[in-house]
């Protein structure tokens, strides 16, 4: 939410009571609202870390009741649903309901849907997107399927709202399990784990002795330990990008994000790139998807001595690197080049 839009919907600073905010970001400018009062549900480690950082009290799972409530949609409809259902369902009738959202992430189709359903007042647009007020009705008034539930997706795997392939697993995650090899590293890493599909595919193995999976969307992590119930695996709710362990590893697999909210950035993979060769030893191994028009074999190279492609199609790549830290930016840092 832009500043302008709390400062629109807010002219004369906090609501009053007890308010609730679902989906806050760390680089939020929350003046307006009096931090006393006010009490952050975000379940994305980096948001919630930095909201933390600056004193805000957040959590990633929220319980009780409020005075007024303010929800800022994500970009997935049926995460977006239900963070109006929760909200909705801790606020006494008549209380107020704040929606706010960029054009991108759909607000128009629920300020739509909200009109139907409750009365609306305060639409304010501003910065491409819009904050609009919605009066609590009594009873049940939102539809039942709005609110979050697990969703089984295959036999003993379930996800949740707003993680990612909630509706099955990534094909670009099958891919990189049909190419690993049959014996795995005794320690192993899954960066950006997701609800731990992958890491179930590799755990198949034998070999494995611990298998970290390493998740920043705390519902998605949440669904892995539903998922992944096998007693190697360590659960880890963290950003991948400055994760670390004690001791190196000698595996690492990973299908890294490459958005953040709707803007392809590729530097986000090359952050989990680093972390990898971070976490290995000089003899461990990455093995990592990608899509296949991601420029990821600089970045690689800088980290590891050693990288092969070793499946791939039109859509996807599938590669291996090797020799960690090794690569060129350690022969720049020692004067070789």
């Amino acid at each position: 939410m832009t500043q302008s839009r709390l400062d629109l919907a807010f002219p004369d600073g906090h609501p009053g009571g007890e308010v609730l905010f679902i989906g806050a970001q760390a680089a939020d400018d929350l003046s307006p609202l009096d931090p006393q009062h006010l009490q952050i549900a975000q379940g994305n480690f980096p948001d919630h870390h930095g909201l933390a950082a600056r004193g805000y009290r957040v959590a990633a799972d929220v319980d009780g009741s409020f005075d007024a409530a303010i929800v800022r949609l994500p970009r997935a409809k049926a995460q977006a649903r239900a963070r109006i259902a929760d909200a909705a369902g801790r606020l006494p009738q008549g209380a107020d309901l704040w929606i706010d959202g960029q054009k991108t992430d759909g607000i128009d189709a629920i300020l739509k849907e909200m009109r139907a359903l409750a009365q609306v007042s305060d639409v304010i647009s501003k910065a491409h997107g819009k904050i609009f007020r919605v009066t609590v009705p009594a009873g049940d008034w939102l539809p039942g399927d709005w609110r979050a539930a697990e969703r089984e997706v295959l036999p003993g795997f379930v996800t949740r709202p707003g993680v990612f392939s909630a509706d099955g697993v990534d094909a670009g995650s099958r891919m990189l399990a049909d190419h690993l090899p049959d014996r795995l590293p005794t320690r192993i890493v899954d960066l950006g784990a997701g609800w731990g599909w992958l890491a179930a595919q590799a755990l198949k193995r034998d070999s494995i002795t611990e298998l970290h999976l390493v998740e920043a969307n705390h519902a998605a992590l949440e669904s892995a330990r539903r998922n992944v119930t096998d007693p190697r695996a360590r659960f880890h709710w963290a950003d991948a990008r400055d994760f670390s362990l004690r001791e190196p590893v000698n595996g690492v697999i990973m299908n890294p994000p490459f958005h953040e909210g709707r803007q392809a950035d590729p530097r986000l993979g090359g952050a989990f790139i680093a972390t990898a060769a971070r976490l290995l030893t000089g003899a461990g191994r990455l093995w990592m998807v990608a899509n296949r028009h991601l420029p990821y074999e600089s970045v690689l190279s800088e980290h590891f001595g050693q990288v092969h492609e070793i499946a791939g199609d039109s859509r996807f790549k599938v590669i291996e690197a090797t020799a960690a830290g090794k690569g060129s930016a350690t022969q720049r840092k020692g004067g070789r080049r």
